[in-house]
């Protein structure tokens, strides 16, 4: 066991940060946000970490909290500026957040490194530490699935309306939602630069939007179970298609297209189907026509208005 986790560690680290920076997507679709703002928190989270480590010489964590604060605070203002679009435009004007945050860091000078990016950022984070982080995560955002507070996010995706005459403020929630997005995207960006050391612009771009998308379109977004499925996915499935490398892109479109066709509420979606199935077949299931019938018997009818005894007088008249 300790042997095959050895070979596979850069692999398992790859998975559990492309699930926070999945997550950082996920929150906000199962809010009906569609909101790719956590991609461009990452950079934000990223480069934060980065530059407190190797300009102002900060140690792992408190690098890691500035930079998961600082995205935290750009995504919630972004969340503000943005708060009346809804549908297309908005997720147009969250992608285009991220590609502004890559620009600025592609023209920040010797501050960001410029193209080159920043290097030498490396922290005292074991994949252990990593694992305590996205549990905490994962603990938070499975409690808001359940419950009360569960059900008035439903409720918020489903009908906005709906939830806004039952007295949910529905614009508190999505505000909330751009926050935590921005929290969790940004921690994602903090961990993953201070475990490779070094954060280029290249890094930062549409390419991660994509990549976030395929782990939820593959998984599921109506929990994070469907974000960890989806990541598992994504990020073993090059192991096991490394004699058609060059086939790679193509496998990757043609599952993520067979997925959104034939699993529109992705693996996990498809996995609930199958046990709802199951569960109202088993209920449905007829008795064995050999098996011994028990009888009730029922209480005998009341008599018929007609057929009623008359009740004796108490004395009194009608």
């Amino acid at each position: 066991m300790m042997s095959w986790y050895v070979s596979n560690a850069v692999v398992i680290e790859a998975t559990m940060t492309t699930l926070l920076l999945a997550l950082s997507i996920q929150l906000p679709l199962r809010v009906g946000v569609f909101s790719f703002a956590g991609v461009g928190c990452f950079g934000i989270g990223g480069y934060t970490a980065a530059i407190a480590m190797t300009r102002f010489e900060m140690g792992t964590w408190p690098a890691i909290f500035m930079g998961t604060i600082l995205a935290g605070i750009a995504c919630y203002l972004l969340g503000l500026v943005v708060q009346k679009l809804t549908g297309l435009y908005l997720a147009m004007a969250t992608v285009a957040f991220t590609l502004i945050v890559s620009v600025i860091a592609t023209n920040g000078g010797q501050f960001t490194g410029g193209a080159s990016g920043i290097f030498g950022a490396l922290g005292s984070l074991s994949n252990w530490h990593v694992f305590v982080i996205l549990a905490a995560v994962i603990v938070v955002l499975a409690f808001s699935e359940l419950g009360p507070l569960g059900r008035k996010i439903d409720t918020v995706r489903e009908d906005p309306e709906l939830a806004a005459s039952l007295g949910i403020n529905v614009a508190k929630y999505r505000q909330l939602t751009f926050l935590a997005s921005g929290l969790i995207g940004g921690l994602a960006g903090s961990v993953t630069t201070l475990l490779r050391s070094t954060i280029t612009p290249a890094e930062v771009n549409f390419h991660l939007i994509v990549t976030a998308l395929t782990v939820i379109i593959i998984g599921g977004f109506g929990s994070w179970l469907g974000a960890l499925i989806g990541a598992v996915f994504v990020t073993w499935l090059p192991t096991f298609v490394q004699g058609v490398a060059e086939w790679e892109p193509l496998i990757y479109g043609a599952l993520v297209a067979l997925a959104a066709i034939f699993l529109p509420g992705g693996v996990l979606g498809f996995i609930k189907e199958m046990i709802h199935k199951a569960r109202t077949k088993r209920r449905a299931t007829p008795p064995p026509s050999g098996g011994t019938s028990i009888v009730v018997e029922s209480e005998p009818d009341a008599p018929e208005p007609s057929e009623a005894k008359p009740v004796p007088s108490s004395g009194g008249s009608l």
